[in-house]
């Protein structure tokens, strides 16, 4: 076994540094930059149960160390998914891991069903930041109704399971406690936290959605935070997303509780970057002289914080 492979419980990867959904496409956009069979895992984008025209432009505005994002989950649809590129992908020599969404939770189990018939997928990623038709309510928000959205796809397909948090929570640690209770074999966090941008002359939103998600290196020392609390409290495997942009950034989320993390804005500038953090990371487990690279998930100091700061 390699000194960077890892498992989540159900989920076997051959290095910890998988690139997130959103950032990398169908991954046909990245071939001549990424050498795919190094990466830990590659996650396309999100697709629903129907093709998603997206929202209206501007759909992207910078912001001081991030970008603010509002795409609206533009896909192809779930069977144009597996029809156009789903082969493409499993060609790749990397870990593929669909990540799928829906407002409605049966629909999570009829995207996950069809998925099934693929048991080269090396798992399914929920995105649960959306909104439930029946109440309004974001599945990622409320702990019951993540908890059935993991419990349908768990009984409707045979691959490992990530669920996808949203940030945007009172205490991610519920949902994320409520999504093992239901079964995945991992919790992916963070996602996008919730702003906007306004052009102060015209009086109006920047977006043409209005709000977008933030992500970056702005985002980084709150996704950490998250990693740690729910490293604390809830017994599952973490995969830290949030601003990361170097091997440093890696080793802080492993330290705080991570056993893989996902590269996710720096996609866009550095499309190399996964793959360089990957020989980098090698470098540090043979200096470190560790076993294997899981030695150093959750290895901060029990002692190293003795309380919440308030300011």
């Amino acid at each position: 076994m390699s000194r960077l492979a890892v498992k989540l419980n159900r989920l076997q990867l051959p290095n910890p540094i998988m690139v997130a959904s959103g950032t990398f496409g169908y991954a046909r956009e990245m071939a001549a930059y990424v050498q795919y069979n190094k990466l830990g895992g590659i996650i396309p984008k999100t697709v629903t149960p129907l093709p998603r025209a997206g929202n209206p432009p501007p759909r992207t505005v910078e912001a001081t160390s991030g970008l603010l994002n509002s795409i609206g989950l533009d896909n192809d649809g779930i069977d144009q998914f597996i029809e156009s590129h789903l082969e493409y992908l499993l060609s790749l020599g990397a870990p593929i891991i669909a990540n799928i969404a829906s407002h409605d939770v049966d629909e999570f189990g009829v995207m996950a069903a069809k998925l099934n018939a693929f048991p080269q997928l090396a798992g399914i990623e929920l995105n649960i930041s959306c909104p439930n038709v029946s109440g309004g309510v974001d599945f990622g928000t409320n702990p019951a109704l993540a908890n059935q959205v993991v419990t349908m796809v768990r009984n409707s397909c045979d691959l490992p399971i990530i669920t996808k948090l949203t940030p945007n929570v009172t205490n991610i640690a519920e949902i994320a406690h409520a999504a093992a209770e239901a079964g995945t074999d991992a919790v992916s966090l963070v996602n996008t936290f919730q702003g906007m941008a306004i052009d102060w002359r015209k009086r109006m939103p920047i977006l043409g959605a209005g709000l977008g998600g933030l992500s970056g290196p702005a985002i980084k020392p709150l996704a950490l935070r998250c990693v740690w609390q729910v490293a604390q409290k809830v017994d599952v495997p973490i995969i830290g997303i949030g601003g990361i942009s170097n091997i440093d950034d890696v080793m802080e989320f492993l330290v705080a509780g991570a056993t893989a993390i996902q590269i996710g804005t720096a996609n866009f500038y550095n499309p190399s970057l996964a793959c360089q953090l990957v020989d980098e990371l090698q470098k540090i487990v043979e200096e470190e002289n560790v076993e294997n690279v899981s030695a150093f998930t959750k290895s901060i100091q029990p002692a190293a914080i003795t309380k919440t700061v308030e300011n």
